[in-house]
């Protein structure tokens, strides 16, 4: 097990911490410096520095971008790697040994479909499709965490039964860590956490719904913020972008962070 990877399983083992998410090499070293511990990858957030839609990237494109972010910050990176850029097992896991390759500490599968009549995957298919990360995962020796990934809640299929029998199935086929994006009731959090005990669970924060130390309460371990942060980032953009062509005016422009303020995080050491 390589020490990147070792760091990042002990964050796993005990606590909560926060694994936010960068778009680009500039934000991801920003927010190492900023003093967190681990970084997580954003496939929508990627997605949109390349002008397409969130699972617009090819499998080539998101290597590219997991091995720029790997190796340019020290903290560990976990890899939001989508569905595995593929659907038969095997093929999955072909890419995760290759996302591995990369340097990244973690990685995440989900199992959505991306087809809107039947948007996840057969449950016994999605479980198999976690047993192959695992065993590419263990062929290397690295020590990589694996995340399962459940998306009902935001793919159309909120039914917290269903997602909490397939995080279980995803555990027992060798998840370390559980994640059901979009589950966001206090209730329904303390269920998952329960029901896969004593194994991790990661909550997705994307707006103002809790904090950190009610989810710390409620046993959560790890928090993301998915392609929140770039949102925020698109936000201030778009709303200086549409007064500059809409009004012919700049105030929003006297607002920005300093150029000295942005320059100096990139003339700091690497973290």
């Amino acid at each position: 097990m390589n020490d990147v990877c070792a760091a990042f399983r002990r964050l796993h083992e005990t606590g909560c911490f926060l694994i936010p998410n960068p778009w680009d090499l500039g934000s991801a070293r920003l927010l190492a410096q900023l003093g967190f511990q681990a970084l997580a990858t954003t496939s929508s957030g990627f997605a949109w520095t390349r002008g397409e839609p969130d699972n617009g990237v090819s499998l080539r494109e998101m290597l590219e971008h997991l091995s720029l972010i790997a190796q340019g910050v020290t903290v560990p990176v976990n890899a939001d790697f989508e569905g595995g850029f593929a659907i038969a097992p095997e093929a999955v896991g072909r890419n995760v040994t290759a996302a591995i390759g990369t340097g990244i500490a973690g990685i995440s599968i989900e199992d959505s479909t991306g087809d809107a009549a039947n948007p996840l995957f057969e449950r016994a298919l999605a479980i198999e499709r976690i047993a192959a990360a695992r065993r590419a995962i263990d062929a290397s020796g690295t020590g990589v965490i694996l995340t399962g990934r459940s998306e009902g809640f935001i793919v159309g299929r909120p039914d917290l039964a269903a997602t909490l029998d397939r995080l279980i199935a995803y555990a027992e086929a060798g998840a370390d860590c559980l994640y059901a994006p979009g589950i966001r009731e206090q209730a329904d959090i303390a269920a998952l956490v329960k029901a896969v005990a004593p194994r991790p669970v990661n909550v997705l924060v994307g707006s103002d719904f809790t904090t950190v130390a009610q989810l710390a309460d409620l046993g959560v371990r790890r928090i993301s913020v998915g392609g929140a942060l770039a949102r925020a980032a698109w936000t201030g953009f778009l709303a200086a972008a549409k007064e500059i062509a809409e009004q012919g005016s700049f105030t929003r422009l006297a607002t920005a962070v300093p150029f000295a303020t942005i320059d100096g995080f990139f003339s700091a050491p690497k973290q």
